[in-house]
């Protein structure tokens, strides 16, 4: 009869023990949650999440705060998600840079984008568009591949930066076509479309998110885009492989990672109200502002593409001999 009582005392005393996690996780959420941008405010990247996490908020029945924390090429944000605790209340948005660049272009990260994350769910994703000055000679992709054939590192092409979307595009491209082109790095998206604008740099890989408006009113002019099918955006640019340049599909894309170790059911609460707000008209409206595609889906697709992604992007850059540190 004691042993009965230690065991059923035993027993009760790990079920309280327990309990608080397991109500934690079933009250889910309870409490603010913070968003981690791993960019300053004001750019793309934070404009699209404050949007998504508005659209959240009113599901969710939480607020969501934005948390910035720009620098070393996201790996600051990243580190911060990736040591957080594990229980929904810190998610980030993560994009080319923490799902499938940083850990080949830096010799050690200080986690695992494959380990150290739990999956949530893809935001969405555009294409980036070879441009050109509009009096640049070159018409037509044909004619600019002959012309930087003809001038074998005479030319030169702008990018955001070392290790940007933009940059590693144009890497593709030139691993693609054996061509050889020189890079001009700027410090962001910014001064680099402005350069190609005025004509000191002829051509750069230009996301949509940025430069849609700037290929439709004709202050650049549009080659041919890194999608796999033509955008409703611009349904008469080519893609690259309709131009003759197959294999080159290039876009940023983004999504939502958590720590390691997410409860499932919290996941899976987080996944699905993110895959209603990709559905909600404000959202909508600023995807289709910024030429982006959604990305609704189930956390295993999400990581399914990152992890492809990551190899894919990684033969590239190995190649190019790209490095960060």
């Amino acid at each position: 009869m004691q042993r009965r009582t230690l065991l059923t005392a035993l027993a009760g005393a790990g079920a309280s023990a327990v309990a608080p996690w397991a109500q934690a996780q079933a009250d889910f959420p309870n409490q603010l949650i913070r968003w981690v941008v791993p960019y300053p405010a004001g750019g793309g990247t934070d404009v699209l999440a404050r949007t998504v996490a508005e659209a959240m908020r009113q599901s969710l029945g939480q607020q969501i705060v934005v948390d910035n924390r720009p620098g070393a090429s996201t790996n600051i944000g990243a580190q911060a998600v990736a040591t957080a605790k594990a229980d929904g209340y810190t998610i980030m948005s993560a994009d080319n840079a923490v799902l499938a660049f940083n850990e080949h272009l830096f010799s050690k990260l200080p986690f695992s984008p494959e380990k150290d994350f739990t999956y949530v769910g893809g935001i969405s994703r555009f294409p980036l568009a070879l441009v050109v000055h509009p009096s640049f000679e070159a018409k037509t992709m044909k004619e600019f591949l002959d012309y930087v054939r003809t001038n074998p590192g005479k030319i030169n092409y702008a990018s955001p930066g070392n290790g940007s979307p933009h940059h590693l595009a144009m890497e593709m491209f030139k691993n693609r076509t054996k061509t050889f082109l020189t890079h001009i790095p700027y410090r962001g998206a910014a001064p680099a479309m402005a350069d190609v604008m005025g004509g000191q740099v002829p051509c750069m890989f230009l996301d949509l998110a940025s430069g849609l408006s700037l290929i439709q009113s004709g202050k650049v002019r549009a080659l041919a885009i890194g999608s796999a099918k033509r955008v409703p955006t611009l349904p008469d640019l080519p893609t690259l492989a309709e131009v003759g340049v197959p294999n080159t599909e290039v876009f940023a894309f983004q999504g939502i990672l958590a720590p390691k170790g997410l409860p499932a059911n919290v996941t899976q609460r987080l996944n699905a109200d993110l895959n209603k707000a990709l559905g909600n008209p404000a959202v909508v409206k600023r995807m289709q502002d910024f030429g982006m595609e959604a990305l609704p889906g189930t956390p295993e697709q999400f990581r399914t593409l990152a992890r492809a992604e990551a190899k894919r992007w990684g033969e590239i850059i190995k190649a190019a001999g790209v490095k960060l540190d």
